[in-house]
């Protein structure tokens, strides 16, 4: 799974991890893989292009300057496929999503600073419109020299992401195709509330 570096130029190189991914993915089984399959396949291949010192000198560091108030997708590069989607999080200090879960699986590692990932389990059995019953498991403070957190679709993925620190951090995120209508779910844990999200924050309509 290791891509030869030599005499490979830069764009070159972004374009085979691509390709990789794509084979990687789509071809675990016959068919359609599972979430979870699909999911242990991608963790080599993300750590991989996160230990790449062109890919992080190229997409990564120039970010570090770039001033925001509230975290933000840098970089999105979707397969044509739909079968993967490789994202850059910007996360300026004290900037957090809400808790919220995916449709797709998906896995990030963090390459600059340090980002604060809690993470919930479901009590309710989903029957009610619009209430969620979540109670947190964990936190985990994530650093560049930690392992890669991964998050299967709807409940067992439910989290929230944020940079609680005085620095800016960065991570890069490895997510599987959507396997339902909508992008996820937002929760509200306060109010026991829950809804649907149709599209990302960017836009993209499910």
């Amino acid at each position: 799974m290791t891509i030869r570096q030599v005499m490979v130029p830069r764009s070159r190189r972004i374009e085979r991890k691509a390709a990789q991914m794509t084979f990687t993915i789509d071809k675990v089984n016959p068919g359609v893989p599972t979430a979870e399959e699909a999911l242990w396949k991608a963790i080599p291949i993300l750590s991989d292009l996160v230990n790449d010192s062109h890919f992080l000198a190229s997409h990564v560091l120039p970010l570090i300057e770039i001033l925001a108030e509230d975290w933000y997708v840098a970089y999105r590069h979707d397969d044509p496929e739909h079968s993967y989607s490789v994202q850059i999080f910007v996360w300026p200090p004290g900037s957090a999503t809400r808790v919220h879960d995916h449709s797709s699986w998906g896995a990030f590692c963090c390459v600059v600073g340090s980002i604060l990932e809690e993470r919930y389990e479901r009590l309710d059995d989903g029957s009610l419109p619009d209430h969620a019953r979540l109670k947190k498991l964990w936190k985990l403070e994530w650093r560049r020299e930690d392992e890669i957190s991964t998050v299967l679709p709807g409940d067992e993925g439910i989290h929230r992401v944020g940079n609680p620190t005085e620095e800016p951090a960065i991570s890069v995120h490895l997510y599987g195709p959507r396997l339902g209508e909508i992008d996820g779910r937002d929760y509200d844990p306060s109010e026991n509330y829950v809804c649907d999200r149709p599209q990302d924050r960017w836009g993209q309509v499910t």
